[in-house]
Formats: structure tokens, C-alpha cells, sequence
């Protein structure tokens, strides 16, 4: 598949989700969403990518931009694309573990059409719902670099400017809720990043909640159970709602 292919792909079902695919007007979120998969932004990020187009050519081995609707009250916030997940199929948290559980999580609370999303041409609706991850491109050992949380940081802060209904940001992980905290400008000494911890912050804009990531070490070892894992997407949904004060 030619990657501009399976750039449609990856933004039509974006779009069709709200009913606001357009002829002769891209949205917003498609325009950066164009942007983002283009950026070489950091060398060494950069330079993994091209080796993984080089060791496997089928992959999408681009930055990975974020998916879901334009009108959500709540954004889920992962770290980076896995190598043979989101690096693969071109969106995020898809085909392997850590998607398995999202995805079945937010179809069992009910705000996702389908069980599980497997490939990146999948149609999969969402309500209410965004998910990104606070770095774009598959980073080496999946640890990105403080540099490379950094400058990625601008993508989630112009994402964020286009979902204009958000309430809540659930953060998975603890890079996840530092680069948050960053972005608002605030210190991450006065907010520890605990499961489910709800955090009101100074600054306008949406409230910050804590999940544990659902990696594989973590839902393998009990760091995070299925039970923790739905009742902070709950949790999140919950305080997104217009009713929720």
C-alpha cells in the first residue's frame, strides 16, 4: 500500500465520525493530522522510522496522528505508538495489547462500535471520545527522550485547540500526565500522578485524570486490572459530561 493511501485511509474514518467529511474543505483536524505525519521534527526519531520502512516496508513507520471525534469531551492520552502496533497499522492503539484493552474497555462502556481494532483502515466510531499519545513516532525501546517529549508537545497542544468541547484529558501513565502538566505550565511537584487521582488545575482548561497505562507489563503483573482500567475511563467519561460542573 502506498503511504498516501494509506493516509486516507487512516483520516476518513476520522472524519466520518461526526458526519463532517466535506468536498471541497479538508477539517481541521485532517489538515494537522497531515502535518503530524510529515514531521521529522527529532533525528533519532526520524532515523528509526526509516529503518523500520527499510526492515518492514508493509508498515506505516510514520508518525501516528491522533483518531477519533472531533466533538469529544474527553481525550485519552497515551506515551508513543508501539512498533508493532500503532507503528504498523497507522493509528493509534491498534493491533496489539495495550489497543486490545482500550478498545475493549470503551466498547464496554459504551461509547465505542467495535470490541477491538485491528488494522488501520478499520471503521471504528467513536462518541465522545479522543485518543493521541503525547509523542507521535515510535521511539527506540519505547522510551521517548525528554528532548523528544518536548518537541512533540506542540502536535497535542494544537490537537487540543481543535476539540474545543474537551473536558478532560485522562492521562495513561506518568509521562503521559508530566507532559500534560507541562504543556499547562504547571509544576509537577504539586500534582503526583496517582491512579484515578483527578486533578483541578490552576490554569483554564480541562481537568487532568490519572490511569495507569494499559501496557502488557502492567496488565500482566496486576499493576493495573481490568476493574481499575474501566473505572477510570468511567471516571474521565463521567466529569466530561455537560452536567458534570
Amino acid at each position: 500500500m502506498r503511504s498516501s493511501d494509506a493516509v486516507i485511509q487512516c483520516l476518513l474514518p476520522l472524519l466520518q465520525l461526526t458526519g463532517t467529511l466535506m468536498t471541497n474543505a479538508r477539517h481541521p483536524l485532517e489538515q494537522l493530522a497531515a502535518e503530524i505525519q510529515d514531521c521529522e521534527r527529532c533525528p533519532r526519531l526520524a532515523g528509526f522510522l526509516a529503518g523500520s520502512r527499510q526492515s518492514h516496508p508493509a508498515y506505516w513507520s510514520r508518525p501516528v496522528f491522533g483518531f477519533g471525534d472531533s466533538e469529544a469531551r474527553l481525550v485519552m492520552l497515551g506515551l508513543a505508538p508501539g512498533f508493532h502496533g500503532a507503528n504498523q497499522h497507522g493509528r493509534v492503539f491498534t493491533g496489539d495489547d495495550s489497543g486490545r484493552w482500550l478498545w475493549g474497555a470503551l466498547h464496554e462502556l459504551g461509547v465505542c462500535s467495535v470490541p477491538n481494532c485491528t488494522r488501520g483502515d478499520q471503521p471504528v466510531e467513536l462518541r465522545g471520545v479522543y485518543i493521541c499519545n503525547a509523542v507521535r513516532c515510535v521511539p527506540p525501546q519505547n522510551r521517548p527522550t525528554t528532548e523528544e517529549l518536548s518537541a512533540c508537545r506542540d502536535h497535542l497542544r494544537r490537537e487540543l485547540d481543535l476539540l474545543p468541547e474537551v473536558r478532560v484529558v485522562l492521562a495513561l501513565g506518568k509521562l503521559a500526565h508530566d507532559s500534560y502538566l507541562k504543556l499547562r505550565g504547571e509544576k509537577l511537584a504539586a500534582f503526583p500522578f496517582a491512579h484515578q487521582r483527578v486533578h483541578h488545575l490552576p490554569s483554564q482548561g480541562p481537568v487532568l485524570v490519572d490511569s495507569y497505562h494499559p501496557s502488557r507489563q502492567n496488565t500482566n503483573t496486576g499493576v493495573l486490572t481490568w476493574r481499575m482500567w474501566t473505572d477510570a475511563i468511567s471516571l474521565g467519561l463521567t466529569l466530561s459530561r455537560p452536567d458534570a460542573g
